[in-house]
């Protein structure tokens, strides 16, 4: 018999933003590009400082930092963080299913 194989989650659009001076070099670094602090470009379309940047995220949880003139950055409107091997704090993004809790094992309950 085949092996059957539950369904791969849906990824999930998910926007980043942070304010920072205009003409700044702002990243995005987290556990879903390999802590790669120049892997996603922010961009300030505007010019008004207020850099973002879209990912497609399967459900799940991340931790990242804005990396900012190459200063590494939590995001400060995201009040979820945890404390990281190097004694500093990192930001928590949360991608929940429909229907399922982010972090809550996918497949059948």
């Amino acid at each position: 018999m085949d092996e059957v194989k539950p369904p791969k989650p849906r990824s999930k659009r998910v926007t980043f933003a942070v304010r920072a001076e205009p003409g700044s070099s702002v990243f995005l670094a987290g556990d879903f590009n390999g802590w790669d602090p120049k892997a996603k470009a922010l961009t300030d379309k505007d010019g008004t400082g207020l850099f973002k940047t879209t990912l497609n995220l399967v459900p799940g949880v991340y931790e990242y930092k804005f990396v900012i003139d190459g200063k590494w950055v939590v995001d400060h409107d995201n009040k979820e963080w945890v404390q990281n091997a190097h004694g500093t704090l990192n930001s928590v993004q949360r991608v929940e299913e429909a229907g399922r809790p982010a972090g809550e094992p996918a497949g059948p309950r």
